[in-house]
Order: structure tokens, then C-alpha cells, then sequence
């Protein structure tokens, strides 16, 4: 069963592969479940190779830093009938089975993944998370990103940069997250971002760094399968305001106050031949100034 972990289709794919042998794919699958279903071994129990491997990874495959990329994923078993505990198809649109949150060490030498340090799989009957040893209720899904990302705190030998989606663009979770001495990386919205007296969105910012010529070239990128290069630029920025969050009706939020927060503005575009803007990412991140903005582009 090990070798047959060890040995996948492809370097990302996930679970067992069949080895060559009278046996079928479902009978692996099998002898895989009598062997972990053991009433003895939990979760967190499963999950402390995963860690001591990402430790190695990190310290071999890292430079400056571990990326830990946090995200969801739809886990489908519609055809399962036997398996009960499945969320229901209304979810987005998805059909019957599971939403997995994961949390994965990259190298930032080479961008290889190294090792999941968190899994938490979402079901009716509560979530399944490594980190837990039975089923523990579903928490709003940035407090379920802090949770992790306090778990990582410390656990690996170099710092951890935090790396998340668009889905985490919330000014009460950054205030947080800085004051606990998280260091982030995050795709935000069109938001209104200050600089000295002025506060306008990211947009309008990324038209005067147009004007004033202060993009630059910093690499060429594939998108869509076709060459393009990626320019980028920076602002020094201060969220200010309240921050909001959802209530138990997610059409109704509540503001939560705090104090102004000085962040780093990323615009990276993707241009193609002709210098048409072909996509813009607006990325927000607490790290440090001795990292310049195009590896931070690269990071993302």
C-alpha cells in the first residue's frame, strides 16, 4: 500500500494507484479502507507524517520562506447512496458529496508542492479535520483559514507566507491576521485602498500607474496556452474603516471596527505581444520591503 501511494499516475495526483497485479483498482481501495479504519487512529495520528514531511520538505525545497496555499474543493459522491453523511446538491450548484478545505506547503524555489498540512472535510454530520479528533462543527470559512493558519505558526523551519484566494479579501481578518503575526498574501477585489489623503479603488490607482509609465516587465507567462509577459507594479496602502463580516443570514453583515492598516499593493497584469492588458490580479500582502513586488507576483 505504500508503494502504491508513492507511485501516483501523475506528481499531483491524490490516493492510491494500482499496482500491476490480479487485483483491481477497487480491491486496493478496499484493503486501503479495512487498514485505516481503525477506531485507534485518528486523524491528527494520520496526519503527523504529512507534517514531518512538509518540515523536511521546507528545509530541503525552501529558500526564504514555505508557501502554504489554503483553498476548497468539491469532493463529488453522488452515486455513493450508501454514503449518508453528504452535503446536498443545492450547495453552488455542486453535486451530492463533500467540501474539502486543504491546506498545502509549496516551495517558493520551484513552486513543487511538498506536503498537505491540514485537511478538513466538510459533511452534514460536522467536519473531519486533522486537527480533531472527531467531528467538530463547521466554522465560518476565514475562521477556518485563521485556525489553520495558527496551526502552521511555528510548525515549519522557515516563516510561512500564507497565500489565499479572492474569497479571503476581508480588512477584519488582515487586521487579525497582522496582529498575530501572520504574514499573507491575498488576491483582493476592486477595493478602496488610501494613499496619503486620496482613497480611491485599486482600479483607479492601477490607471495613474499607467500613465506615470510605472509598470515594468518582469517575466513571460503562458495564459490561455499563448505567450504573454507579466508586468507588474506597487503601492504602499492603508485600509481604513470597518471591516464586516457575515452573519448567519449571508445577506446580512456586521461592522467591526479597527484601527488603519499599511499594507503592500501588487497590481500584476498579463499583457500579450501588443501590450493589451489581458487579465490584472490585485494583490494585498504584509511581507516585508526586502521582497520586491515581482516575486511576490510570482508567490501568488
Amino acid at each position: 500500500m505504500v508503494v502504491e501511494h508513492a507511485g501516483p499516475a501523475q506528481r499531483l495526483a491524490e490516493g492510491l494507484r494500482s499496482l500491476p497485479s490480479g487485483k483491481t483498482a477497487l480491491a486496493a481501495t478496499m484493503a486501503a479502507y479495512r487498514f485505516l479504519n481503525n477506531d485507534a487512529v485518528a486523524l491528527p495520528h494520520l496526519a503527523e507524517p504529512l507534517l514531518t514531511a512538509a518540515r523536511e520538505g521546507v528545509a530541503e525545497h525552501c529558500e526564504q520562506m514555505a508557501l502554504v496555499v489554503h483553498d476548497w474543493s468539491k469532493l463529488n459522491f453522488y452515486r455513493h447512496q450508501r454514503k449518508a453523511n453528504r452535503l446536498p446538491s443545492c450547495r453552488s450548484g455542486w453535486p451530492e458529496g463533500y467540501e474539502i478545505f486543504s491546506t498545502l506547503v509549496v516551495s517558493d524555489r520551484e513552486g513543487a508542492p511538498l506536503a498537505p498540512v491540514g485537511l478538513c472535510l466538510q459533511a452534514t454530520d460536522g467536519v473531519y479535520c486533522t486537527r480533531s479528533y472527531a467531528p467538530r462543527p463547521v466554522l465560518p470559512r476565514l475562521d477556518e483559514v485563521t485556525a489553520a493558519m495558527q496551526a502552521v505558526q511555528g510548525q515549519l523551519p522557515k516563516p510561512a507566507l500564507h497565500i489565499i484566494d479572492a474569497e479571503a479579501d476581508s480588512l477584519v481578518n488582515y487586521r487579525q491576521w497582522h496582529s498575530q503575526g501572520l504574514t499573507f498574501l491575498t488576491r483582493c477585489d476592486d477595493r478602496l485602498v488610501k494613499i496619503g489623503q486620496r482613497r480611491q479603488k485599486c482600479s483607479a490607482w492601477q490607471g495613474e500607474l499607467h500613465l506615470q509609465k510605472a509598470f515594468r516587465p518582469v517575466r513571460t507567462v503562458e495564459y490561455h496556452g499563448k505567450k504573454a509577459e507579466q508586468w507588474v507594479a506597487e503601492l504602499p496602502v492603508t485600509l481604513i474603516g470597518p471591516g464586516y463580516v457575515n452573519q448567519t443570514s449571508r445577506k446580512k453583515k456586521t461592522a467591526i471596527a479597527g484601527p488603519p492598516l499599511d499594507l503592500r499593493l501588487i497590481i500584476a497584469e498579463v499583457r500579450d505581444h501588443a501590450g493589451t492588458v489581458l487579465a490584472t490580479w490585485y494583490l494585498l500582502t504584509n511581507l516585508p520591503r526586502d521582497i520586491d513586488d515581482a516575486t511576490i507576483a510570482l508567490r501568488y
